[in-house]
């Protein structure tokens, strides 16, 4: 139980930290762009494919996948996460969502 208080009081001062520091908009990019990096990871395994066979089918190396879902790649193209979700079984989807407002 402490755990998970140390957490909170964590996650509330990181919340305050980013606020005042006003780099809020760059964090949200970098959760953004690690969620996106999980969910190609999560569901590459969930179709029981190994990096080296997923890296097969998208014509790059293993080392190349494994630093794309490591979050290594910076700038990933949208058609480099479009030809892998196709490869994988999945769509891209793009959504705006407005910001709160300041």
């Amino acid at each position: 139980m402490r755990k998970r208080k140390a957490s909170g009081d964590l996650m509330r001062w990181l919340d305050a930290r980013i606020e005042r520091d006003g780099t809020r908009a760059q964090v949200d990019e970098l959760v953004n762009e690690i969620r996106i990096e999980q969910k190609l990871a999560a569901l590459r395994r969930k179709r029981g494919l190994t990096q080296i066979q997923l890296a097969k089918r998208l014509g790059v190396s293993q080392p190349v996948l494994a630093r794309m879902e490591a979050g290594h790649i910076k700038n990933l193209q949208l058609k480099t996460l479009v030809r892998t979700a196709a490869a994988l079984g999945a769509r891209v989807k793009i959504d705006i969502e407005p910001v709160r407002a300041r």
